[in-house]
């Protein structure tokens, strides 16, 4: 599986960004898409998932700001940013887990970066 994200830019604070993460494979098998995000010198935290089913679930620090969707007919995932903020900047990742044949698996796309000027 190949994820292929897009959408990252440089904007001010106040600004909207819309991700985008295309897949190689059916996302509709997944069990949940991922997005990530990795600040300098930090580690990298989970801002948002959806599972197959369609239930999200988001960081606290983005609430009410971010949103994620899917498109199954285009395999793509979705991460809507709001209300940028300085401490959003970072590199965005994707990320799918999948079950193959009993086991798990962790994909990952190769990020792109988010920079949000005050």
């Amino acid at each position: 599986v190949q994820l292929v994200e897009s959408g990252g830019g440089l904007v001010q604070a106040g600004d909207s960004l819309r991700l985008s993460c295309a897949s190689s494979e059916s996302i509709f098998s997944m069990n949940a898409m991922n997005w990530y995000r990795q600040a300098p010198g930090k580690q990298r935290d989970v801002v948002a998932t959806i599972t197959s089913r369609g239930s999200t679930n988001y960081a606290d620090s983005v609430k009410g700001r971010f949103t994620i969707s899917r498109d199954n007919a285009k395999n793509t995932v979705y991460l809507q940013m709001n209300g940028l903020r300085p401490e959003d900047t970072a590199v965005y990742y994707c990320n799918a887990e999948a079950i193959v044949r009993g086991l798990p698996y962790i994909y990952w796309g190769q990020g792109t970066q988010v920079t949000v000027s005050s």
